[in-house]
């Protein structure tokens, strides 16, 4: 058997699987398409609910590439957000204090809402950081 090189190696190794991951390109670049339209937009696809091989998701990953932004953070398990190399692209991986997969998403957006901070939590750190600093929080001074 002749053995593949360059670009036919490349194209070969995508088309191994089942095609989903050719089909859930399509879905993204349309989902980027809305989001070029509109900055507010946001959608997510849930990779776990699907019928994927394992090549499929090495397909797509190997697709969508790495972006700059990698971030991570535990909450009962570890939860991983990378970009990928498409803006506004991200994948989303949360695992359980295993590190099984439990949820994996492929989340279409200027920032995934994972990684906004919360209002209830701005506020807190706000107070706490005035009261660290001596001065009155803001809602101290609208009631004065």
């Amino acid at each position: 058997m002749e053995e593949l090189t360059g670009t036919a190696a490349a194209a070969a190794r995508f088309d191994v699987g089942s095609g989903v991951a050719e089909a859930l390109l399509r879905q993204v670049a349309r989902l980027l398409e809305a989001l070029a339209r509109d900055p507010g937009f946001a959608d997510v696809i849930d990779l776990r609910s699907l019928p994927m091989h394992d090549a499929d998701r090495a397909s797509l990953r190997e697709r969508l590439g790495n972006g700059e932004i990698d971030a991570s953070f535990d909450l009962v398990g570890k939860t991983r957000i990378t970009e990928t190399a498409c803006a506004g692209v991200w994948w989303v991986r949360h695992a359980n204090s295993d590190d099984c997969a439990v949820l994996e998403q492929i989340v279409v957006a200027r920032v995934p809402a994972l990684l906004l901070a919360h209002p209830a939590d701005i506020e807190g750190a706000a107070r706490r950081l005035a009261t660290e600093l001596g001065a009155p929080t803001h809602r101290e001074t609208i009631h004065d």
